[in-house]
């Protein structure tokens, strides 16, 4: 163990070591106390209030009034984002602003910027409604003038039967006044104004249905859409005249224009006039356009200014009701004088800790120091990993699995080699590699703008991976090389061939007809064996067993960080030594399989030359394993050793079901001998029984033990085992499987696509190829196989290697941290 105040542990297979402290903080220096934790970052408060509501705490008042502010900030956000102003994102020095003086500062902000978009909203609707009215003036004019020359016109044709004291100044109304009877004629009226254009056909229908028939429109489309002064969205409308005759019908016409939305306008009908109402309105228009941009300018200046600030009073803001968020979890001394704080720190940290309180004692002009003293505890601590920008995306992918409990061994440490290494293996081409990692250096050289920008959601995804793509593409080159793949195309770069031709056949043969003329290719696989005529026997095969070689190898690792795990938690009842046997059977087995792997290496690779089938070898170990092994003998001695481990095998089986009920009812006679009858101890014990052991949990403590219920369980784990121990194995022929379907995919564009446009000898079938086989490359191949390749190699490391040891039962430590603290979204 470490002393407090130590540095933070380098074993990063093991989470720090974590206590429980109390702390009793003077109230009148409780607010700055927060504050310096919360810089710091390495307490996580206990909530000593569960049983209150949020209403009931102490400072529900505080956080209702952060949250008000909060709410002036969002509206202040929301016009800067309608104004187009972006806040600023550039680092500043810390607000000078208490919370006090800005409670006023963003009262009055809001306030003034209601009162200006007040005003602009009514100066603009008044300037739409002005412009409405200009287009009304110029099209119902043209009405008026239209029927004036035509009744001009129809004067001079029946000058001969009118009275020469016709009045031509209301043409319109002219049937009307040649009425013989004065006494009779009736009064025409009309309504102007303008109406949605979508809405002018039922517009006049509903006007005819309405008057019988008795009303005479006219309507003229607006050359350009205009801004509907009610709604302020753009509509394109429609100039109106209605003409009627009596108050009725009047009535019937309004109505109608309110249903339909129609704005009305007044309309003079002398034409001295109408040019007078004309000139005013284009007048009065600049007019209002002049005050509405002046108050733009100044609704921008005002924006502008607190956007300098945003970021500094939104993070303020969100600091202080994180502050009082937390002092709601403490709990309220009786003397009503200090507040009481439990929670969870690492070990290293209790001198910043006390380094903290001490400032905030002395900055507060306290009279009494806070106390710091750690706590005895039985409860499961929180789990606490440090990691950095390239470590912390790793230990994701494993905390997304489950988070490791205390001082549980941690997966994310192989998981920074493993994972990139098996994704490569299913993506091996080097020319891929180098595409993903061409994209992913750009994302990491500009990580630093990146992170302060707001990303989409897939974007968010690659970025926050960016450390373990790049890892990956680093692996593909690797693994490229030794496949030979470029692009699905081998090259020679490590040196020729070490194998020609034996004779002109040679071409149409097998890999019979080739003879080995040099040294052994020094790096990954000869590109002579590329191709149709060797692939298939040696590359295929290769990939096969170093899937296989490659899953028991980490399967085997697992089983070994489940024995340390079992040496680590060794008061752990769930460990039993039988276990740690048939783990070294296990391992025992796993060793044999890659020996005899690589000593059955098929085409010489070792240039030991070997005629025995792996397949059969592996096979009738178990089917016939007395029979006589003819060339399927390896080495002398096989067969003794294949019956060892057979039985080995088979021994481990009873081994894991037996011995551990029967030490569990062992154990558990033990431990209530002598306390039959004392009900307290016997629970007490229960509790020291449950720290211990988890797997009592589901027994129940404190009752009758049930040697059934725990023989039952013992033998689902123990098929899950011996089942486990076949199919994770065969499971990882994936990475087969995934390898030779990436390289075909790649082959068939390459050939199909690319080969086949080059050969037309055509300069535009040719880009067109190219342009084909660069989005199958990247939408195929470095998009939609990268997602396939990683989410296997996510399910190797959840299910084949992390059920082998990994619990991850725990829970992650969450310390009160400013850096931690996101902005509120509703």
């Amino acid at each position: 163990m470490r002393g407090e105040g130590c540095c933070p542990t380098m074993d990063l297979m093991r989470s720090e070591e974590m206590q429980l402290v109390q702390i009793i903080i003077p109230i009148e220096s409780s607010h700055l106390t927060l504050s310096y934790l919360g810089d710091l970052g390495l307490l996580q408060f206990k909530d000593l209030n569960a049983d209150k509501s949020p209403f009931q705490r102490t400072y529900a008042t505080q956080i209702k009034r952060c949250g008000e502010m909060a709410r002036k900030l969002r509206y202040l956000k929301e016009q800067m984002v309608k104004a187009g102003i972006a806040p600023s994102s550039l680092p500043q020095a810390p607000p000078k602003l208490d919370l006090d003086d800005l409670e006023i500062t963003l009262g009055e902000m809001e306030a003034e910027l209601i009162e200006v978009n007040a005003n602009s909203e009514k100066l603009q609707r008044t300037y739409n409604e002005l412009l409405e009215y200009n287009h009304v003036l110029q099209k119902a004019g043209e009405f008026f003038h239209t029927a004036q020359r035509s009744a001009v016109a129809q004067q001079r044709e029946s000058e001969g039967q009118q009275s020469a004291e016709s009045s031509l100044e209301s043409p319109l109304l002219h049937e009307q006044e040649m009425s013989t009877d004065p006494s009779k004629q009736v009064k025409v009226g009309f309504i102007s104004g303008l109406v949605p254009k979508e809405k002018a056909m039922a517009f006049e229908r509903i006007l005819f249905r309405a008057t019988r028939g008795n009303m005479f429109l006219r309507q003229e489309p607006v050359d350009t859409p205009v801004t509907d002064p009610v709604s302020g969205e753009k509509v394109t409308k429609n100039v109106f005249v209605v003409f009627f005759s009596g108050e009725r019908a009047k009535t019937k016409i309004l109505k109608i224009c309110e249903a339909f939305g129609a704005n009305r306008y007044p309309f003079p009908e002398e034409f001295g006039k109408q040019l007078q109402a004309l000139e005013e309105v284009s007048g009065r228009t600049k007019e209002l356009k002049t005050t509405i941009d002046l108050g733009l300018l100044h609704r921008d200046s005002i924006l502008k200014n607190i956007a300098s600030q945003y970021e500094q009073w939104s993070y303020l803001v969100r600091k202080e009701k994180s502050i009082y968020h937390t002092l709601n979890m403490l709990s309220l001394d009786v003397t009503k004088k200090c507040l009481v704080a439990e929670g969870w720190s690492p070990v290293f940290a209790a001198n910043k800790i006390k380094d903290a309180l001490h400032r905030a004692t002395l900055d507060s002009n306290s009279q009494v120091g806070s106390i710091f003293q750690v706590l005895q505890t039985k409860e499961a601590p929180p789990t606490y990993f440090q990691t950095n920008k390239f470590t912390t995306a790793f230990q994701e992918i494993v905390d997304a699995y489950g988070v490791a409990k205390y001082r549980e061994a941690n997966p994310g440490v192989f998981t920074v080699v493993t994972f990139p290494f098996l994704f490569a293996v299913m993506f091996g081409d080097w020319g891929h590699g180098i595409c993903l990692f061409l994209c992913t250096l750009i994302l990491i050289i500009r990580e630093k703008k990146l992170s302060s920008q707001k990303l989409g959601d897939i974007m968010e995804m690659m970025f926050g991976g960016r450390y373990v793509i790049i890892m990956m593409s680093i692996f593909s080159i690797y693994t490229g090389l030794i496949y030979n793949e470029f692009f699905s195309v081998p090259f020679e770069l490590f040196g020729k061939s070490a194998y020609a031709c034996r004779d002109p056949s040679c071409s149409d043969a097998t890999t019979a007809g080739l003879i080995k003329v040099r040294r052994t290719y020094p790096f990954g696989v000869d590109p002579e064996w590329h191709g149709s005529r060797s692939e298939l026997p040696f590359l295929n095969s290769l990939k096969m067993k170093m899937s296989i070689l490659l899953g028991v190898a980490q399967m085997n690792l697992g089983i070994i960080l489940s024995y340390f795990n079992a040496k680590f938690f060794r008061n752990s009842i769930n460990v039993c030594p039988c276990l740690e046997k048939s783990f070294r059977i296990k391992a025992l087995d796993g060793c044999t399989a890659i020996v005899m792997f690589l000593y059955n290496g098929d085409h010489d690779i070792f240039n030991v030359p070997c005629f025995s089938d792996l397949y059969h070898v592996m096979i009738y170990m178990f089917l016939s394993p007395t029979d006589d092994l003819g060339e399927n003998q390896l080495f002398p001695g096989q067969k003794t050793l294949q019956l060892v481990l057979l039985l080995l095998a088979l021994v481990s089986v009873p081994w894991m079901l037996i011995p551990k009920p029967l030490l569990l009812k062992k154990q558990h006679e033990q431990r209530h001998q002598g306390h039959q009858y004392t009900a307290l101890e016997s629970t007490d014990e229960s509790v020291e029984i449950e720290q211990v052991s988890h797997e009592n949990n589901s027994h129940g403590h404190g009752e009758e033990f049930e040697f059934s219920e725990v023989f039952v369980h013992q033998l689902i784990h123990t098929i899950e085992f011996v089942l486990g121990a076949v199919s994770n194995t065969a499971s990882y022929l994936r990475l087969w499987a995934l390898s030779l379907a990436h390289s075909e995919l790649s082959a068939v564009f390459y050939e199909k696509v690319l080969l086949l446009a080059w050969g037309f000898n055509n300069v535009v079938i040719l880009i067109v190829g190219i342009i084909v086989f660069i989005f199958a490359t990247i939408g195929v191949l470095l998009v939609m196989e990268t997602l396939s390749a990683f989410l296997h190699a996510l399910r190797l490391h959840w299910v084949e290697f992390q059920n082998k040891f990994y619990e991850g039962d725990g829970y992650k430590f969450a310390p009160f941290s400013f850096a931690l603290i996101s902005e509120e979204e509703e």
